[in-house]
């Protein structure tokens, strides 16, 4: 087959029977995805002309993909670096347009151009330093102030990698935000008008949400995971204190509190305990139903003086609220998501090791010692940075990196 010319023809099962009717398009490496000689055959979408087709190509000798072989293939013949291999899982497992996007940036290799050039910062002053120690009559050992500047600058650059792993992380998996308050407070009214549609069940009835509801929106593309939870009061039911737990649960692990009252009347001991518990974390307090009054509003302390009041049946209040939910979840600016981010735990802890080793460069320069003693420092920030970008990965590394892949890809 020539490369790149897609041939159309029979795929013929192990006893010489079609299956299917395709294309087969020849690759030869390195000019490939993964590097390698690849072929593709293009058959019909159906579940069985698939199986068939599978089955037929390993009678005749081939074997199944593990998780994520072509990808790993891609990394191990220099076709991406880890950081971009990583991104190839986060598009797959993308469920926002910001989050692919955002994976889309680290695949074309933002974060790894960022590392690089802070290990590149590092690695110019290592080469003075062990110039001037080998050859100290004819190398000149650099200022020790540009030393200083050198680790600051890529501190800071690090540093800034390291504040927007929690802004990546939402952008990714989403940001969890529990509608908590106290019953008939408007909590699963709310929850139908920022998903458009009748999701959670709507009574004058006090205590009618008795479990956690769990949904989802976008707020500029990022993805919230919505909790609509049951009323958060004294109760001696035991089915609706059960729900009351699940509550507390859900409000424990969300990012954000989304906490509704009712602000119509005046403040009942439920609305005025739920407001107290919540003031230490991050959350958006909305007094609702102001079409019917606004006396609880009013009557707000001053921990609430940023709270919002309108009705969920009013379009301007839905917009502030989900404004608002942007400003708790991610700082409330226009996300960059194409410039580089930390995509994973294993790439944050990389991060943070890097600038520990930093630290330590700093202090033995703030103590005025000899520069060369700076030098195993900064080879292990470079060795840490390393690490994201897969030139110093161990096979472990990979392991758990590749595990979370899809079947072949």
């Amino acid at each position: 087959m020539r490369d790149r010319v897609a041939v159309y023809g029979e795929v013929l099962d192990a006893g010489g029977a079609v299956i299917d009717r395709g294309l087969a398009l020849a690759m030869d490496g390195p000019r490939s995805a993964t590097g390698e000689d690849v072929v593709e055959l293009h058959v019909h979408g159906s579940p069985v002309v698939v199986r068939e087709t599978l089955r037929a190509l390993l009678h005749a000798g081939a074997h199944a993909a593990g998780p994520g072989e072509f990808t790993r293939r891609a990394f191990l013949n220099g076709k991406l670096d880890l950081s971009a291999a990583e991104a190839v899982a986060d598009v797959i497992e993308a469920e926002s347009r910001a989050g692919v996007r955002a994976a889309q940036a680290n695949l074309a290799g933002a974060l790894r151009a960022e590392v690089q050039a802070a290990s590149r910062g590092l690695a110019e002053v290592l080469e003075e330093l062990a110039g001037a120690v080998d050859y100290p009559d004819e190398v000149p050992e650099p200022p020790a102030e540009r030393v200083r500047a050198t680790v600051d600058a890529v501190d800071a650059a690090l540093e800034g990698l390291a504040g927007d792993w929690e802004r990546g992380r939402v952008v990714r998996e989403g940001l969890a935000l529990a509608i908590v308050g106290p019953p008939n407070a408007g909590k699963s009214s709310l929850l139908n008008a920022l998903l458009g549609e009748d999701r959670a069940i709507v009574s004058e009835i006090p205590g009618t949400t008795r479990d956690a509801i769990e949904e989802r929106f976008a707020v500029d593309g990022v993805l919230v995971r919505v909790i609509d939870t049951a009323g958060l009061r004294h109760s001696d039911d035991p089915i609706e204190r059960i729900g009351i737990e699940r509550t507390r649960r859900a409000l424990a692990a969300a990012t954000v509190a989304l906490v509704v009252v009712d602000g119509s009347r005046p403040l009942g001991a439920d609305a005025r305990a739920v407001l107290a518990e919540t003031r230490s974390r991050p959350r958006v307090v909305f007094f609702n139903k102001s079409d019917l009054g606004t006396a609880g509003y009013e009557a707000r302390e001053t921990a609430e003086a940023d709270a919002l009041s309108g009705s969920v049946y009013r379009e301007e209040t839905l917009r502030a609220l989900r404004a608002a939910i942007a400003r708790a979840g991610w700082g409330g600016e226009t996300l960059d998501l194409a410039r580089p981010h930390l995509a994973s735990a294993r790439q944050a802890g990389a991060v943070a090791r890097a600038r520990e080793a930093l630290a330590e460069a700093r202090s033995t320069l703030n103590a005025g010692a000899p520069l060369d003693l700076v030098a195993p420092d900064l080879l292990a920030a470079i060795a840490a940075l390393d690490e994201i970008t897969g030139a110093a990965a161990t096979e472990a590394v990979l392991d758990g990196v590749f595990a979370r892949f899809c079947i072949g890809k």
